[in-house]
Parts: C-alpha cells; sequence; structure tokens
C-alpha cells in the first residue's frame, strides 16, 4: 500500500477554512451524570492477614473449577493453580514473548532457517514498549485489590508447575528450557502488553525499522560477539525490512452481545446473550471459572488467558456483563513537520521538540550452545515510538517528516482493577462507576443487565481526547477521511496544535445508553445501539455513524425483532435458539431475489472474466433447496459460502440505505447480472476444486485439534455455523493470523484452495479437507436473571485446557459437534455437589 500522505499545508487551510460546515459537528452531547459508588463497608478483603493463602478448588463436569476463598488473594491463588493445570504452557509461552526472550530460545527466526527474524523482530519490539521496565518500576503504584490478583495468581500458578514439575507438564512444554516461574511484575507487563493488541502491538515491526538515517542503519549490532557472527541474520532482517507494510493485525477480532431489559424478557428480569468470537487457541482463547468469596462475591464467566483471579465476561447474583470488539480506534499516528536540516527535531508550531533514542538488547541462539546478543537503537518523539514503512509504502522518514504513534493504552495499569470491580459489582450504578474509575476495558464495547431488568451500553474503549477542531476534521476532513479509509486508522499533522492528545476521553464523554429492553452491539459503531434511540455527536475516534451496517449487525436486531415468537418476549430457551440457530442474514436479504434472476438464466451460461462459460441450472437447484441456515443438514453449504465471499454489498445492491432504517436498508438486489455473475464465479470454483455444489455443511465444516508437536489429531469433528460474511450470528472460521503470530506452541495448518479466475487462496479457507474451523463462538452463554438467582446455558467451544493429554482437551468440542447446544451453567451450590468430578483444598504460608 503506498500512501500519499498529508499536504500540512492544505490540511492548515480546510482546517481553518471549512470544519464547521458539517452538521455532525454543530451535534452537542449532553453528558449524563458520573454516578459515583455508594460508599458501603467493606465486604471484600484483598489480603489477610494471617500471611497464609487457603482456596478450595471443586471442579465440575467438563473440567470447571468452582474457585471459594476468604480474601482476593487467595481467591487468586486459587485461580492461577487451576488455570496452570490447564494452560502452563499457553501462559509461559506468552511471558517469554513479553519479556523479549523468544530468539534466546528459538533463535531469530520462526521457521528455523527460513531467514523470517520473526523472534529477533517480536523481541526486539516488545522491548522497545517498554512494558517490562514499565511494570517493574510502578508495581508499587497499583490499587490494593490489584495487587492481590496478582500476587496470589502467580503464587498459585508457580506452585502448580512446581509441585507438577517441569518434566510432567503438558507435552506441549514439558522439559522445555523456557519453562519458567513468573512474578507478578510479568503478569502486569503481560496484561499492559495485551491491551495494546487493537493499537501499538500492530506497529512493533514497524519501530523496528524507524531510524533517521536513508541506509540500513535500523539493523541491529553485535554487542559481545564478532560482526561476522551475525552477517547472516543481519541480512535476513534487512529482506524482511522491505517488506514492512502498514497491517492492522488484531482488526478482525469480532462478537456480539446483547443486554436485555425487563420490557422483553418473559420474566420481566435481566438477561444477557454472550457471543465472543474470539481464536480457539493461542493466547487469546477462554477458559472458564467460578470465583466465591462466601456472602461477598459470587461470580461466573470466561476469562482471556492470564487474567489473574477475574472473570472477563460472566454474571454474578446483581448483573451480567458482555463485551465486543469496538470500532473505536485507540491510537493517532502523527506526521511530523522536521526542522531544516535536522532528522532529529521537530516543531509543533511554536515548540520544538528532541527525538529521543533508547538502546536495546536481545540475546539469540545461533547455534546450540551459542547466544550471542544484539543491540539496535529505538527512536521516540514525545507522543511515543517512532514507525517508518519502507518508502514505497509511504510513511518514510526523510528530511521533512517522520512518523510517530500515540498510543491510549500505553502503560494502561487499569485492567485487573477495572474488572475485580466489575466482578464485584452489585449494580448497573457500580459499574458505572468503575468505567468513571478506571481505563481498563481497553478495546471493548460492555452490554450489562442486573437482576431488575435494566440494560446499560458504553462504549468505553481507551480513546484519546482531541480538541472539537481536530474531531471535527477528522470525521469530515477530505484528506484525513481518505487516508483512514485507505489504512484504518488516523493520520493526522503533528505539526498543529489542535491535533494535541488532550489525555483520554472520560467515561461521561463515551458513548452510552440505558433502557429496559434492550442494548445490542455485533461490531459496528455505537450508533445503533437501540434503533429506537440512534447515538451520535461522540468523538470521531468511536467510529462512523449514519453509515450501512453489517449483514451480521442486521441479522442480531432481526433476532431481537422476530427471536422471541409470537409475544415479545423471550425466554432463556428463545434466547438460546436465537444465538444457535445460525441463521443468514444474507439468504434472507437476497436469496429469492437471486433465485427469480437464476432461474431466469435458465440454461443460458454466464461468461466470467477469464471467458468461462458456466451454466447456472445446478447452481439454481440448489439454492432453491436452502434451509434458511447454515446447519450441518444445510444443502449447498459451500456455494453459499462461496458466493457470500464474492457478495459485496455496493456493487450487488441497489443504494437504498436510509438512515432512519439502517437494520433493513438497503435491501434491493440489483437487476444488472453481477450478482449471477458472482454466482457463476462461486460454482466454477467448487467445480474445479472437485466440491460437489449439493454439499452439506456437516461433510465440509469441522475441527481438527492440535495435537503435542503441532500434528493433527486425526479426527474432524463436524461443525455447524455459518460465516460473519453470510450475515451469520453464531459464526466460525479459519484464522492462521493470531495463534500462529502470538504463540509458538505449533497448531495444524490447512492450505487454501485457489480461486479458478485469480489464482489467489480462497478467502473462504477452503482446503482439500473442506472448511477447518480455528476461530469464532468461543466462551457463549446465554442467562436469565429469576427469582431464585441467576439460571444460565453456555459452551466453551473448544474445551477448557490446551493440554492435549487432559480428558478436558476436546470434551466440549465434542459435544456441541454431536449437539449443537449449550450446557447448563453450574452456578448453584447442589448444582456444583451432583456434578463433582474432584476437590482439592490449598494451602501455603506466604514467604
Amino acid at each position: 500500500m503506498k500512501l500519499h500522505v498529508l499536504s500540512f499545508g492544505i490540511v492548515t487551510a480546510l482546517l481553518l477554512g471549512g470544519c464547521n460546515s458539517d452538521d455532525d459537528a454543530n451535534i452537542t452531547v449532553t453528558p449524563p451524570e458520573i454516578i459515583e459508588p455508594t460508599p458501603e463497608p467493606a465486604t471484600i478483603v484483598a489480603f489477610d492477614d494471617d500471611n497464609q493463602l487457603d482456596a478450595n478448588i471443586r471442579w465440575t463436569t467438563f473440567g470447571v473449577p468452582h474457585i471459594t476463598a476468604d480474601n482476593l488473594e487467595s481467591l487468586a491463588f486459587g485461580s492461577g493453580y487451576a488455570y496452570a493445570k490447564d494452560h502452563a504452557c499457553l501462559l509461559m509461552d506468552q511471558i517469554i514473548k513479553i519479556r523479549g526472550e523468544r530468539s534466546k530460545y528459538y533463535g531469530p527466526d520462526k521457521v528455523p532457517g527460513s531467514g523470517d527474524s520473526a523472534h529477533l523482530i517480536s523481541d526486539f519490539g516488545y522491548k522497545a514498549l517498554g512494558v517490562n521496565e514499565y511494570a517493574s518500576a510502578n508495581y508499587s503504584q497499583l490499587n490494593e485489590d490489584s495487587r492481590a490478583h496478582f500476587e496470589g495468581f502467580v503464587t498459585g500458578f508457580n506452585k502448580f508447575v512446581s509441585d507438577t514439575g517441569a518434566a510432567n507438564l503438558a507435552p506441549e512444554c514439558a522439559s522445555q528450557p523456557w519453562v519458567t516461574s513468573i512474578s507478578a511484575q510479568d503478569m502486569l507487563a503481560y496484561s499492559m502488553a495485551t491491551v495494546q493488541l487493537a493499537s501499538s502491538a500492530n506497529f512493533l515491526d514497524l519501530a523496528f525499522l524507524a531510524n533517521p538515517g536513508d541506509g540500513n542503519e535500523y539493523l541491529p549490532t553485535p554487542s559481545n560477539a564478532a560482526a561476522s557472527s551475525v552477517s547472516s541474520v543481519v541480512n535476513n532482517i534487512n529482506q524482511q525490512a522491505k517488506k514492512f507494510k502498514l497491517e492492522k493485525k488484531y482488526q478482525h477480532l469480532g462478537s456480539n452481545g446483547w443486554g436485555l431489559g425487563k420490557d422483553i424478557m418473559a420474566n420481566g428480569k435481566g438477561g444477557l446473550l454472550a457471543n465472543p468470537h474470539f481464536p480457539h487457541e493461542g493466547n487469546l482463547r477462554f477458559w472458564q471459572s467460578h470465583l466465591t468469596i462466601p456472602d461477598a462475591m459470587n461470580v461466573m464467566g470466561g476469562s482471556l488467558q492470564g487474567m489473574p483471579g477475574v472473570i472477563n465476561i460472566g454474571f454474578n447474583e446483581h448483573v451480567a456483563w458482555t463485551h465486543t470488539f469496538s470500532t473505536a480506534r485507540h491510537f493517532l499516528i502523527y506526521q511530523l513537520a522536521l526542522n531544516d536540516n535536522d532528522r532529529m527535531s521537530y516543531n509543533v508550531e511554536d515548540e520544538q521538540y528532541a527525538i529521543t533514542t533508547k538502546t536495546v538488547s536481545v540475546d539469540v541462539a545461533i547455534a546450540p550452545g551459542t547466544v550471542i546478543q544484539l543491540e539496535k537503537q529505538f527512536y521516540y518523539s514525545h507522543h511515543g515510538l517512532m514507525i517508518e514503512t519502507p518508502a514505497a509504502n509511504g510513511l518514510g522518514w526523510n528530511d521533512t517528516q517522520a512518523f510517530t504513534i500515540k498510543d491510549a493504552n500505553e502503560f494502561n495499569m487499569d485492567v485487573v482493577a477495572q474488572w475485580s470491580a466489575l466482578n464485584q459489582a452489585k449494580s448497573l450504578d457500580d459499574m458505572k462507576a468503575s468505567f468513571a474509575q478506571y481505563d481498563g476495558v481497553s478495546f471493548n464495547n460492555t452490554m450489562a443487565s442486573d437482576k431488575d431488568g435494566n440494560v446499560f451500553y458504553v462504549d468505553d474503549s481507551t480513546v484519546l481526547k482531541l480538541s472539537d477542531t481536530a474531531n471535527t476534521a477528522i470525521r469530515i476532513q477530505p484528506q484525513l477521511v481518505a487516508l483512514r479509509e485507505s489504512t484504518g486508522f488516523d493520520l493526522v499533522p503533528g505539526n498543529l496544535k489542535i491535533f494535541a492528545s488532550q489525555g483520554k476521553v472520560p467515561f461521561s464523554e463515551a458513548p452510552q445508553l440505558s433502557r429496559t429492553d434492550f442494548v445490542q452491539n455485533s461490531n459496528d459503531s455505537y450508533w445503533v445501539t437501540n434503533p429506537k434511540q440512534p447515538l451520535v455527536g461522540y468523538a470521531a475516534q468511536y467510529g462512523d455513524v449514519h453509515k450501512p451496517l453489517s449483514l451480521r449487525t442486521r441479522m442480531g436486531l432481526k433476532l431481537l425483532k422476530d427471536g422471541a415468537g409470537d409475544d415479545g418476549k423471550f425466554t432463556l430457551e428463545e434466547l438460546e435458539h436465537a444465538l444457535i440457530g445460525n441463521r443468514i442474514y444474507l439468504g434472507e436479504l437476497v436469496f429469492e431475489q437471486l433465485l427469480q434472476q437464476c432461474q431466469a438464466q435458465g440454461d443460458t451460461p454466464v461468461t466470467l472474466s477469464n471467458g468461462a462459460q458456466v451454466d447456472l441450472t445446478e447452481a439454481c437447484q440448489v439454492l432453491a433447496m436452502h434451509n434458511g441456515a447454515m446447519n450441518l443438514e444445510t444443502k449447498g453449504a459451500a456455494l453459499i459460502r462461496e458466493f457470500a465471499h464474492l457478495f459485496n454489498i455496493n456493487t450487488h445492491l441497489y443504494d437504498n440505505f436510509d438512515v432512519t432504517d439502517p437494520a433493513n436498508t438497503p435491501h434491493t438486489l440489483n437487476n444488472d447480472g453481477k450478482a449471477l455473475v458472482a454466482l457463476a464465479h462461486a460454482t466454477l470454483n467448487l467445480q474445479s476444486n472437485g466440491v460437489a455444489l449439493a454439499s452439506t455443511l456437516g461433510e465440509l465444516q469441522f475441527v481438527e485439534k492440535t495435537l503435542a508437536g503441532g500434528n493433527g489429531s486425526g479426527e474432524k469433528l463436524a461443525w455447524s455455523g455459518p460465516m460473519s460474511v453470510e450475515g451469520g450470528f453464531n459464526v466460525f472460521r479459519f484464522d492462521r493470523r493470531n495463534s500462529r503470530q502470538s504463540s509458538l506452541i505449533p497448531y495444524v495448518d490447512y492450505q487454501p484452495l485457489n480461486d479458478a479466475i485469480t489464482g489467489q487462496a480462497l478467502p473462504s479457507n477452503l482446503s482439500a479437507d473442506g472448511y477447518p474451523i480455528n476461530y469464532g463462538s468461543s466462551w457463549m452463554f446465554v442467562m436469565n436473571f429469576t427469582d431464585e438467582g441467576p439460571v444460565a446455558r453456555g459452551l466453551l467451544t473448544m474445551s477448557q485446557s490446551s493440554d492435549s493429554t487432559s480428558e478436558h482437551f476436546d470434551d466440549q468440542s465434542r459435544f456441541y459437534s454431536n449437539t449443537p447446544v449449550l450446557r447448563p451453567l453450574l452456578f448453584k451450590e447442589e448444582d456444583i455437589n451432583l456434578n463433582l468430578i474432584d476437590e482439592i483444598d490449598l494451602s501455603l504460608v506466604k514467604e
């Protein structure tokens, strides 16, 4: 991607001359009242005075731990132990990554001998972020609850690893040299790095390349070895640097979430639907647990890897909540105006700044028993890390300009404090108070409900606060809009003070909504949280408004409208069916019109761009058999899927979007033959790859678990569920980006077949084995408050443990494959005791 970056004079003139002409610029927002927590007698103790940790762990069916303790540190102690039993290898792998030590154990390349330099670039990048140094220097600044979580968790984790012994750990890491004990500071650094997944973590390779020279000055040099010993490493890095480009590596993460109020729940109380779409492998997979401090806190749910004794998505006896990945943009890229004859200084109007440097060193194994140390300079503006692409890709460092990133989540230490407060909340007011106090929900929307049937939405993901003029410019100035649309992020002039960050947008100015019917989000922006009360006028960086919604969002809104049956009120069973009924909006939107066009075409072939002639007769017959969903028995699943990947709303639908009816528009298929061309193209792709048009989804879509060493188990579990491009809600797909970039634990891969026209890999990831699945609905559940407490059904689709020898490595995956339904979540004491499979009392005297 080559970018035509900003002309400072043009942008300045446009800002001063025309920004206030847009209607959006005149929208005013009345800030909601900040809810302060109501003082109450402390009922939850962070640390006990007796210097001893005590926790009880009971495991029930599917390996779910129910952990009970008298204080937060002991609760986290039990959580760390139970978590390590399932995922010790995964977390240690991640700690090595954040420490910048992968090259030390594995050498510079992810694929040994390939010259990809991935480990080396990752190690330098995470050290350049500075999270380890910052965590060590500032750990004492954490609040007491956070410290209790971190310290208890690492004590429990280390106890499990020590008690088990390195040789007896899961085969994914048994006896590996990187088996390690972890510290509270390690966990704080890991949490700070995790919240930068939607910001600085996307740009570590560009920070590696950044330098003020015109040559190879960015390359590392040996600090304790002869230059000849690193020549091959340096040459490989040089080749990789030529490929560095702008890329948002984690923008594909998604989810669905509903907070359901008393107006639409059959029993007049609150309900929730939680459906995060996350990887089934690697560092972003979920883990389920149940945490109890008697008479004080009782919370159940799922957490991302390494969250120390807190629930990220779940419910307690008072409130329930879920999250979705926000469209908000959590950073800015500034184009700096360099001073004449000085590439190491720049100006912001009348103020002068110097670009500073930091030397970073990394240990690199270059042969068995031989480790050298490389070092290089990283560069920083007053905003943050300097970044650079190869000149051909647009963000070059030259005599007049350079580029830097300002990250709203840099050194964000609020993650654990935020979710600890959510876990302890006794009301929506408590939840709102936690958002006012902390910035921990760094890249997520939140949907919540309470036991009385009130619901709440907020996009309190961390966003930089800018001036009104800057917000208006980002929203409407043509050059800034064009840059954002081509890159996916905001690139702004660094020489104008109006674009300077004023801190972070406070909770009172974040998009939010309280109602008694519903709030929802499926990764579109905040503006259609509820169609009856659209939200507009918030900071531009929270995302676009008055734009067409995704097919998945429209499917969710349709399910909210008609999924509850004739009475319009949801029971728990109807919520479950809405979640896993696997309807696809693309079919409901255009298939009737497409079939009419297809049948009118008859047996006259459609001509494709490569000259191929495709008879659509069979495709028409298959399309007519569609059952409205993507279930195991759905015939023609591959034809529908391949068509969906070629379908383009802007090309194939009339431009009849109505901003007053975004849930239902646009809705009319163009009758210009282009949709039939897409159908013919999909047909040819399947025929040329030997896939029958009438194949069922159950014959094609599967999950295969990966064994230690990276080999597939050989057993393919049939898997129901659509993809997002089909307008699915309960969606799945194959993702080779996250787990293969984030984790060194190997996972089986499947090479996609090729498009019959372009020769490129099919974006659907259709392989010779079918459609593999390793991403999508993960920790999903539906729940309803009742007079007897919360009642919930859910599933952890990838199963509880990443230990390939564990009985809980694939049990929930098999459950879903055999019968795609949810299972009861065991929250009540009597249910836990009836389903008990193991129990342990843990004790440890602190040193």
